[in-house]
């Protein structure tokens, strides 16, 4: 028996397939068709993707997930040894305002720039285009409403630049520690 034979008859685990796909892959990839390409289950690409990513713990990959997509990406933990090795300049930093316009995306998205403005109670048309040229935000769609306002979400390049896996690494959102009038009460007065 050759080397070669010995080689293809070793079967590599689901784990290292899903790997090497994701790694060669341009874009975040949808879980169908990694389990399209496996021939597999999306429950079994899931047990795959969960052992990876332990895996992956101990090096300087991570698996980061984006609207039922995933992609390889670098530790966060290491990003500014990334960036000078590759001569990059640091990180953008972000104006109070763009941070803003930011979060409420990030939190209530999809969401509308009239949304947006109602929330933050300025108009949000140049932080919008700001968060789209640095590619944190993107067209999600358009509501049915009057006039089919754009709808805005995060990008896998938001969740790079936070160090997050998911979206749902977000931490919760504060609750006011205001007590606000009952309704009743505000007839009252």
């Amino acid at each position: 028996m050759s080397d070669s034979q010995t080689l293809s008859d070793q079967e590599l685990s689901l784990s290292a397939k899903i790997e090497a796909m994701l790694f060669v892959s341009a874009e975040p990839v949808p879980l169908g068709q990694l389990a399209q390409a496996l021939d597999v289950t999306a429950s079994v690409v899931e047990r795959g993707l969960k052992e990876l990513d332990e895996a992956l713990q101990a090096r300087g990959l991570r698996l980061q997930r984006n609207a039922g997509r995933v992609q390889l990406t670098t530790a966060a933990e290491i990003a500014s040894l990334v960036e000078k090795f590759l001569g990059l300049e640091a990180v953008t930093h972000l104006s109070r305002a763009a941070l803003e316009t930011l979060a409420i995306i990030a939190y209530q998205q999809p969401v509308t720039r009239p949304q947006v403005d109602g929330v933050r109670g300025v108009n949000s048309d140049g932080m919008m285009k700001s968060l789209l040229s640095k590619g944190l935000i993107q067209e999600a769609g358009r509501t049915d409403g009057p006039g089919r306002p754009i709808l805005y979400s995060t990008t896998p390049e938001f969740l790079q630049h936070f160090g997050l896996s998911s979206i749902m690494e977000l931490p919760p959102l504060a609750v006011s520690t205001e007590a606000e009038p009952e309704p009743t009460e505000l007839l009252k007065g």
